[in-house]
């Protein structure tokens, strides 16, 4: 069953959302704390203001004439205010003394001093039925039921006046306009999509090296003598690659060290292979001298071949077109094999190492499959030579040993099918070279496909 990934599978991605997800909380968390903030604070200023207020009634109060109080209070209502003239209290009990009651109690007692000052933001179960004046004596007001919202959230404020009588205000705690408009939102959106983009590029850039640190990898695969890397950027990119380039150089001096101890071994081999040429010459024995010149040319051909490995001679070779179709053909006709695929197909490769490559493979396979069928196919992205044959084939444990050099599953030493076991090795060196590799399968028919398989880049 395939595995949902809910996460973004590239670095950048990963990190991106890391930092856009962060960024939304933080914001979200602001927001909400400047929210709350900012509704406290109007809350307060309202408590502020309707104190204030109450205190000029107060005072306008006291100074008026009974019989005018009731039309002064009601040229002051406003549909967020109203104030009634009473002989009991709104707020029946000693009223709040925290939170915002206690507040506006505090202000409302600093400007009222000698009053007697009662405030709540909680409704009362049964509020007095005359404290606004319902019964019939001076100060006749208004019942709660005629404002229509004495239920709601609120600041219900009791002072007592000189003469005993009551000041009832009951003032809406209505809420404040709410911040998220249109014009706040937009501009909201407009600055986390400015982050993130910002966000974004930064970690692309942050990212880039990574890239070139893989490209440079899979190039060094190919060819240790390639151009290093450049050691510029932030310190830890130069540091990386410093440390790539180290480990670069150390590879390419070993590989040439491996070289020049090879060659150097081959060039002493040939010395007294050739004294014993000359001395083979001498033997009488005209069969007997045959195999020994016939030992000491396939000596030669080893060494050639063995040689030619430790060079890596694919890697080196300049990459120009070829005509892949014309090559892997003119093979198949030099040595009686069909073939089926294009007339033609160009790309940019070394035409020495692909021709060894694919001779190695035609020669195994008319060596230990008797027959051979080559062809030539091309997918998005990849040509493939596939050498099919019908021989036994080989156990797919045994896949991966065959290209070790050296090694040969069959163990005869004869010079038909013995060789030097350094066929499929040369073939698979050539083959990642240029990017791609030896594949071997088991036909469902018998016999053995071996596929070369290159990229072809687009394009």
């Amino acid at each position: 069953m395939k595995r949902l990934h809910l996460l973004p599978d590239t670095l950048l991605g990963r990190t991106a959302l890391v930092l856009v997800a962060a960024l939304a909380g933080a914001l979200a968390a602001a927001l909400l704390t400047f929210a709350d903030q900012r509704s406290q604070a109007l809350t307060a200023l309202g408590g502020r203001n309707a104190a204030e207020r109450v205190a000029s009634i107060v005072n306008l109060l006291e100074a008026t004439p009974p019989d005018a109080r009731r039309a002064t209070l009601r040229s002051m209502d406003t549909s967020g205010f109203r104030a009634g003239w009473a002989l009991a209290p709104l707020v029946p009990d000693e009223g709040e003394s925290d939170g915002l009651a206690g507040a506006v109690a505090r202000h409302l007692s600093h400007h009222l001093s000698g009053h007697e000052v009662r405030i709540s933001t909680r409704a009362p179960p049964d509020p007095p039925p005359d404290a606004f004046g319902r019964g019939r004596g001076h100060g006749h007001g208004r019942g709660m039921g005629d404002f229509g919202f004495e239920r709601g959230p609120a600041l219900r404020m009791s002072v007592r006046l000189a003469d005993d009588s009551w000041l009832n205000v009951f003032s809406p705690l209505d809420g404040d306009e709410s911040m998220w408009q249109p014009r706040f939102l937009g501009l909201l959106l407009t600055t986390l999509a400015t982050v993130t983009v910002a966000a974004l590029w930064a970690v692309g850039r942050a990212a880039r090296p990574f890239a070139t640190f893989a490209a440079a990898a899979e190039r060094l695969g190919m060819d240790v003598a390639a151009p290093p890397l450049p050691e510029a950027g932030p310190h830890e990119i130069r540091s990386a690659a410093h440390a790539f380039n180290v480990m670069q150089g150390r590879i390419r001096r070993f590989v040439e060290d491996r070289t020049q101890m090879l060659a150097a071994i081959s060039h002493d081999l040939r010395t007294p292979i050739t004294r014993m040429r000359l001395r083979a010459e001498f033997v009488e024995d005209d069969e007997e001298r045959a195999k020994m010149l016939a030992d000491l040319e396939e000596m030669e051909r080893m060494i050639a071949a063995t040689l030619a490995f430790a060079r890596d001679d694919a890697a080196r070779e300049e990459r120009r077109p070829v005509d892949l179709a014309m090559l892997v053909q003119g093979l198949a006709e030099d040595v009686d094999v069909p073939y089926e695929g294009p007339d033609s197909l160009v790309l940019e490769a070394g035409s020495m190492a692909l021709k060894r490559a694919v001779a190695n493979l035609l020669d195994n396979a008319r060596k230990y499959g008797g027959t051979a069928r080559a062809s030539l196919t091309e997918t998005e992205g990849h040509v493939a030579v596939a050498i099919d044959d019908d021989g036994p084939g080989i156990p797919e444990a045994e896949f991966e040993r065959v290209f070790a050099p050296f090694v040969r599953l069959e163990t005869s030493r004869n010079r038909e099918t013995g060789g030097t076991g350094l066929g499929l090795s040369v073939a698979r060196a050539a083959a990642r070279a240029h990017g791609g590799d030896i594949v071997l399968a088991n036909r469902p028919e018998g016999g053995l496909r071996v596929q070369l398989v290159l990229p072809r880049p687009r394009g």
